[in-house]
């Protein structure tokens, strides 16, 4: 993390705790010159992190290339880490929509269909946040990296321990759904999906596989 961004640590009082951000089927309405703000913001950062990389963003820099004070940086995202994660919001936008509302077996199927199986939901929801992870995955890590609690601090982990628990409260009804959602979910911290990619050389067939072994588990009687 560059140094300028430490200084500004008392105005990312508001990012240190959970971050705001967009879910699916939130509230989005804002004001005119704030969305323009934010819009500036967002494309200076997206034309940071695409010319010289996760390394070179800061809020100082961002602040520079979109023509506000670092204050409304601070003030609109909280942190570096709340910017990196609204960066990626349009991709992740469109994961909620495609697990939330899109077609089975990653989707919901029709009431009283049969042939999808909560099983199998949570299998494909797995293996796209696999995909979903795999695609972005250093500004992912920028982000979590940023503080110890940045990515329990967005509202799409929330959103995503919520669904695997809904899911695997009716593969293993009387399990510690929630604490097994947590158990499924930690092998997509950034840091250590990065690890087993790019340090150990893992194929994401062979994590998709994994995933799978875990699942197989939460199945048996």
């Amino acid at each position: 993390m560059n140094g300028g961004d430490g200084q500004a640590g008392g105005r990312a009082t508001a990012g240190r705790e959970r971050r705001d951000l967009p879910v699916l089927g939130g509230p989005r309405a804002e004001r005119a010159d704030a969305a323009q703000n934010r819009r500036r913001i967002l494309a200076a950062a997206a034309g940071i992190l695409a010319a010289r990389g996760v390394e070179a963003l800061s809020m100082d820099e961002v602040a520079r290339a979109a023509g506000v004070g670092v204050g409304t940086v601070y003030r609109r995202f909280g942190d570096r880490a709340g910017l990196v994660y609204a960066v990626v919001d349009d991709r992740e936008r469109e994961f909620q929509e495609r697990f939330l509302q899109g077609p089975p077996p990653l989707g919901p199927p029709p009431p009283g269909a049969q042939d999808v199986t909560p099983l199998d939901r949570a299998r494909a929801f797995l293996h796209a946040l696999a995909d979903r992870t795999e695609a972005q995955s250093e500004l992912l890590e920028a982000a979590e990296m940023d503080s110890p609690d940045a990515r329990f601090r967005d509202g799409w982990y929330t959103l995503y321990q919520r669904h695997l628990t809904g899911l695997i409260t009716q593969i293993r009804p009387g399990a510690d759904a929630g604490y097994l959602a947590d158990a499924l979910l930690a092998p997509f911290a950034a840091n250590l999906f990065r690890y087993q990619r790019h340090t150990r050389g893992m194929g994401l067939d062979r994590i998709k596989a994994g995933l799978d072994d875990l699942l197989e588990g939460l199945g048996r009687p």
